[in-house]
């Protein structure tokens, strides 16, 4: 049986192309199983996973333990607002003590950028990264890389347009990873106050004009402007950032072509995109939902075939 090159998953800039192949070859199976009636395979049924939340997640926290359970893992969720945590407890003593309890992988989301990275060098278990603060969240990308390939036959080649808050976006580094490694061209687009100083050193290119970035591209990744990460106005106001960045139904109608729009989530309907954007053809986002859950399965399933 072919395997991941590595025992953790900690960001994409860890993989190669091979993994990504793989995690697509096997959600793709996936898929299939959570489109049956009976949607679960007793494929991990000795592995116990702990999910430990030290930021607010709704879709990710849920998609990882739907994927756990159609595996049919055994699941301990760990929300730090609830936990020794607050009373100053470490976080190596906080994952040594629920590792204690015999857990096998960890799905982690933290704050701090290179936490996963830092918890894998010291903790003896399979290391998941559900995302690290403004750094890298490796499953969002290779869901969004998944969802592109579903849509569009295949990544390489393609020409992807990430718009938005880059500045404070983990899903967007990610994504330029995910998707150079697999032949895609991307380009950022948003105020020049959210676009990274050195972006270009990772091979994008900068195109400041929403209408232009469209016209340039076969897909439109909408990201969230992330005020909670702000303790600065980055741009005057709302109605402004949404005039300039935000994408409604007579912007896109007015493209000479079809384009394919995906979000992350969660979305600011009317900020980057409309309602009627969100829930038109050409949106895949419901789409990137039920992918994220086969993509997770994949990972998890990969990952704990690893385990001794």
């Amino acid at each position: 049986m072919k395997e991941l090159s590595v025992n953790h998953l900690l960001g994409i800039k860890y993989i190669n192309k091979n993994d990504i192949d793989l995690i697509f070859e096997t959600a793709d199976h996936f898929k299939e199983v959570i489109n049956r009636p009976i949607k679960k395979v007793p494929s991990l049924r000795d592995i116990t996973i702990a999910n430990i939340f030290f930021e607010n997640s709704t879709r990710t926290k849920l998609s990882f333990e739907l994927a756990q359970k159609r595996l049919s893992a055994d699941v301990i969720s760990f929300s730090a607002a609830q936990s020794s945590v607050k009373k100053g407890e470490t976080l190596i003593d906080t994952v040594n003590n629920i590792l204690s309890m015999k857990v096998d992988m960890v799905v982690m989301r933290h704050a701090n950028p290179g936490a996963a990275y830092f918890l894998s060098k010291n903790v003896k278990a399979s290391i998941v990264n559900a995302g690290d603060g403004a750094h890298e969240h490796p499953t969002q990308a290779l869901l969004d890389s998944y969802s592109i390939r579903e849509k569009l036959g295949e990544v390489a080649g393609k020409k992807v347009v990430i718009v938005g808050d880059v500045l404070h976006s983990r899903v967007a580094l990610s994504n330029i990873y995910a998707l150079q490694m697999q032949g895609a061209e991307v380009k950022v687009c948003g105020p020049k106050t959210l676009i990274p100083r050195h972006i270009e050193s990772l091979g994008v290119t900068v195109e400041p004009n929403l209408r232009k970035a469209l016209e340039w591209c076969d897909v439109a990744n909408m990201l969230r402007v992330q005020n909670e990460r702000m303790d600065v106005n980055y741009f005057p106001s709302t109605r402004e950032y949404a005039q300039q960045y935000g994408v409604d139904k007579t912007l896109l109608d007015s493209l000479n072509k079809e384009i394919v729009i995906m979000h992350p989530g969660p979305i600011n309907r009317g900020v980057e995109i409309t309602s009627e954007v969100a829930d038109s053809q050409q949106s895949v986002i419901l789409n990137q939902v039920e992918n994220g859950v086969a993509i997770r399965m994949a990972v998890i399933y990969l990952l704990a075939s690893k385990i001794q």
